[in-house]
């Protein structure tokens, strides 16, 4: 067939019959199952594309073809709105035009499908920049609103409603002049419209619009509101989720003007939290969600508990095609292979570096870990995770208030015969753990025996949430005598972890790792029988959990330490880890999880970890180097080479962090053969804040395993570390002040040149308002290590941080790094002891946090307190120690006798 390429652009375009028959043909073909007809398909396409007029062929099948099917016309159309979308400016005027008109002239098409397709088509080429290129698009649209012809308000509407979401914040904007104007109040008059369809067109228009508080909507907003009350009994699905959807939003926007109605809105989303579709009821629920954000929350729900509370109890209930789509009746499916849609991507948190505390452990900054995945293959936002996050929030509203409204039911919950029931109940049980635990407690001896019953229950989905709810009241469970339930609730749970269905799996594994947190050290007397299990796991689990498996290896080696270092826990760890090692591909995702446990592991087993860490050393130090040199090539060329996922150099970077920390010294000679210094030079400088987070922190750790490699360097990474010292990214910023101050404490006296570079900068830091601890606690070890080797250059200062200074490390466990801190602290003071005079009663609290500090470090306290009590006499002295809170005035008589 001859396609003509300078065809004129007329609008009376005809079509070349021939050619409209092998675009027919390709549509047809498009639709076949078979993928290999499908690729040819493809490349048809895109060789058609070369063709100036190929895009009117498609929008003519889509519009005028009317004798063919309208799947096929449907399909054409989508192909040109892919095409609008990849080349839309090298279209010629004429098609764009013809493209235009035909959209317009067809918006109103007798079939649903067509007026969506055209719908769609329009929205793309709007939002392709075309909103201002196309001046009569909105103005013909709205008074095709209009038309007596249901067909043609209906497409307008429809196409409306995506421009409205796709181009929300050009609407408003100058560039167009604020078209919202007309457009807001125009929609408002279609609330009352009788087609259900239309009012909902209208709602959802102007729902694009609540968020941004746009200007146009606040100024009709009591009419809106009105207007959505008189919608509230609606017939229709669609438009009630519409006008729920409209109501969650105000509460966060407009709660003044919601407020006069609270009762009645909070009556209404009552009902429609129980409506008959769930789509209505998902969206009345996220009301209780949002509302909980809220300050007034409290105030206003607390009457309407009683009603709330059965409510969302009874939303948690899986529904029967829940049921269905996850299988509730298979039991056992750990034979099937996982499909690759079931795997979550992973994101892998880089490494920042704290310090201990006396209460308990390293501080909780990320304690989303245990959101509810119990259900995460049905489309993952659903009605009970809904109402269980809601139960979850208004529990931390309430606290125990809430219990009298819950524990009735509870009780007839946990221990009902349909097990569908039953299983709601435990998902009750776990919601409100976190906010109602203090009130819970004398019920849980009772509770958590029942618990570890419902874990060998003959129902796998009951098995699942049972792990879930177990796990959020690990906490108490560890705080009691080991005997009592930490054992027999271990060893259940390790059962589950073999289970024979892989949702049940899962949810142990996720359990499991949330109760090694919880016991750490409780642990080490069932090492072998906790690694058995889990070794024994690695033959049985499929591609999914095969990953949540690393993830609990890793943590029970961040919980036992160096517990794990025994030849026979090594024997049975280390194989199975370095077999998958060995079968993954550089390319692989996989790596993510299994680099993140070995890094767990090589820091617990320390030396144990010598005889297999120089294939692993070897090859992050690869991964590295593959990744930097695949971004400088996508940087120089980024049409010709794609940019790398840099997720392989940051996990790299945290497992040799690991490997510096397990292994000390005994690293210095992989160091020595490799370039990794020269890479961390790069990575450094890389403009993803990850990445400079992970190789400050292995910079930190090869300071301390290997300074001799690094001390050449330090010329080079010295002033990057100082602009690295930018708080607004948090961890960076603390990765490389400790970085920092371990360099110094390697260098001594050689660190004069670098003070300048970096002093500034910290105490500005500490300073600052909001500063989160681990930053405030990093900043502060790290001045008193700059102040222990350079004491002339940071004494001076000392007026201007000794106080933050001494409230931020009063928490922190005795250790190495407080004690080189507080070495420090002491030298500058016996060179600048006027700058500690106004703070003195901070540095007293300070010192008195030690708890066992080492004799010539007690010493220099004694001398600084006797100073200062000799310099101002006995009376003075007697009146400044009355301000004393009574335990910091007997520490200090009892340890240093003043």
């Amino acid at each position: 067939m001859v396609w003509d390429r300078q065809t004129k652009m007329e609008y009376e375009w005809k079509p070349d019959e021939q050619g409209l028959q092998q675009i027919l043909q390709l549509l047809k073909e498009s639709q076949s199952p078979d993928t290999t007809i499908q690729r040819t398909v493809q490349q048809k396409l895109e060789q058609l594309n070369q063709y100036p007029d190929f895009n009117n062929y498609l929008i003519f099948v889509l519009t005028k073809l009317k004798s063919e099917d309208e799947p096929t016309r449907s399909l054409s159309g989508l192909i040109l709105k892919n095409n609008v979308k990849a080349h839309f400016q090298n279209f010629p005027n004429g098609v764009t035009d013809f493209i235009k008109s035909e959209c317009l002239n067809n918006i109103g098409d007798s079939s649903p499908l067509i007026r969506a397709t055209v719908g769609i088509l329009i929205t793309t080429i709007a939002s392709k920049g075309e909103l201002q290129n196309w001046p009569d698009l909105l103005p013909k649209l709205c008074s095709l609103l209009d038309s007596e012809d249901y067909n043609t308000c209906e497409g307008a509407f429809g196409a409306l409603q995506k421009i409205c979401e796709d181009s929300a914040e050009i609407l408003d904007s100058d560039v167009l002049d604020r078209p919202l104007n007309i457009m807001i109040p125009k929609f408002l008059q279609f609330f009352k419209h009788s087609s259900p369809k239309i009012r909902s067109h209208a709602v959802a228009c102007v729902n694009q619009f609540i968020i941004s508080r746009t200007q146009a909507l606040m100024l009709h907003i009591d009419s809106f509101i009105e207007n959505l009350f008189a919608l509230a009994g609606d017939e229709e699905p669609e438009v009630r989720k519409n006008v729920c959807r409209a109501l969650v939003m105000l509460l966060e926007v407009r709660m003044d003007r919601l407020l006069p109605h609270m009762h009645n809105i909070v009556e209404y989303m009552l009902q429609r939290t129980q409506d008959q579709d769930e789509n209505v009821a998902l969206e009345a629920c996220e009301f209780w969600l949002t509302l909980a954000e809220q300050p007034i929350c409290k105030d206003v729900l607390v009457r309407h508990l009683p009603k709330l509370i059965p409510v969302l109890v009874n939303g948690m209930k899986y529904s029967d095609i829940d049921i269905i789509l996850l299988k509730g009746d298979v039991e056992e499916d750990e034979t099937i292979p996982d499909s690759e849609q079931d795997i979550r991507p992973r994101f892998h948190r880089s490494r920042t570096v704290a310090q201990q505390h006396d209460e308990d452990g390293i501080e909780e900054e990320d304690d989303d870990d245990d959101e509810m995945d119990d259900d995460d293959t049905i489309s993952d936002w659903n009605l009970r995770k809904c109402s269980a996050a809601a139960l979850d929030v208004l529990a931390n509203v309430y606290r125990d208030e809430l219990l009298p409204h819950i524990l009735p039911l509870l009780k007839e919950l946990l221990f009902h015969h349909e097990w569908v029931v039953k299983e709601s109940g435990i998902l009750v049980l776990g919601a409100i753990a976190e906010g109602c635990m203090q009130g819970m407690i004398p019920y849980l001896p009772e509770l958590i025996p029942h618990l570890i019953q419902c874990l060998s229950d003959k129902k796998a989905l009951v098995r699942s949430i049972t792990c879930w709810t177990l796990s959020r009241y690990a906490h108490w469970v560890v705080s009691q005598p080991p005997d009592t339930y930490l054992k027999p609730l271990m060893t259940e749970l390790l059962k589950r972890i073999l289970d024979s269905n892989k949702r049940v799996q899962e949810a142990a594994c996720s359990a499991f790792a949330t109760l090694e947190e919880e016991a750490c050290t409780e642990l080490v007397p069932y090492l072998a029988y906790i690694l058995d299990t889990l070794v024994f796991a690695f033959s049985k689990y499929q591609h999914k959990n095969l990953l949540i498996l690393y993830d609990a290896i890793g943590t029970l080696a961040d919980s036992v330490g160096h517990h794990l270092n025994k030849p026979e826990y090594i024997q049975m760890l280390m194989p199975p880890l370095i077999q998958k090692w060995n079968m993954l591909k550089d390319e692989d995702k996989d790596l993510f999880p299994l680099l993140e446990c070995l890094s767990s592991v090589a820091t617990a087993l320390q030396s144990g970890f010598l005889p297999y860490c120089e294939p692993v050393y070897q090859r992050c130090v690869n991964l590295v180097q593959k990744t930097l040199a695949q971004a400088m090539l996508n940087n120089a060329q980024p049409d010709q080479y794609e940019a790398p996922d840099k997720d392989f150099m940051i996990v790299a970077l945290d497992l040799l962090s690991g490997l510096a920390e397990g292994l000390g010294g005994n690293i210095e000679q992989l160091v020595a053969r490799s370039n990794i210094l020269t890479l961390m030079y790069q990575c450094m400088q890389d403009k993803m804040p990850e990445v400079r987070q992970s190789s400050f922190a292995l910079l930190g750790d090869l300071t301390k395993a290997c300074f001799q490699h690094v001390k050449p360097c330090i010329a080079d990474f010295m002033p990057i570390l100082g602009t690295n010292l930018n708080p607004e990214f948090i961890s960076v910023c603390n990765n490389a002040t400790w970085a920092i101050g371990e360099i110094s404490i390697q260098m001594g006296i050689e660190m004069q040149p670098y003070i300048p570079m970096v002093l500034h900068q910290l105490v500005e830091i500490i300073n600052r308002p909001n500063t989160p601890k681990t930053l405030l606690e990093n900043t502060a070890i790290t001045i008193g290590r700059l102040g222990y080797v350079c004491p002339q250059e940071v004494a001076p200062m000392l007026q201007q941080f000794i106080r933050p200074w001494c409230t931020s490390l009063r928490n922190i466990r005795d250790n190495e790094e407080k004690d080189s801190a507080f070495r420090g602290i002491c030298t500058m003071i016996s060179v600048n002891p006027s700058g500690v005079i106004q703070d003195f009663i901070f540095f007293c609290d300070a010192v008195a946090s030690w708890i066992n500090p080492k004799d010539d470090l007690r010493d220099m306290f004694c001398k600084i307190l006797h100073g200062f009590k000799n310099q101002v006499g006995d009376e003075n002295w007697r009146r400044f120690s009355d301000q004393f809170p009574l335990p910091l005035k007997e520490r200090l008589a009892a340890f240093y006798g003043v």
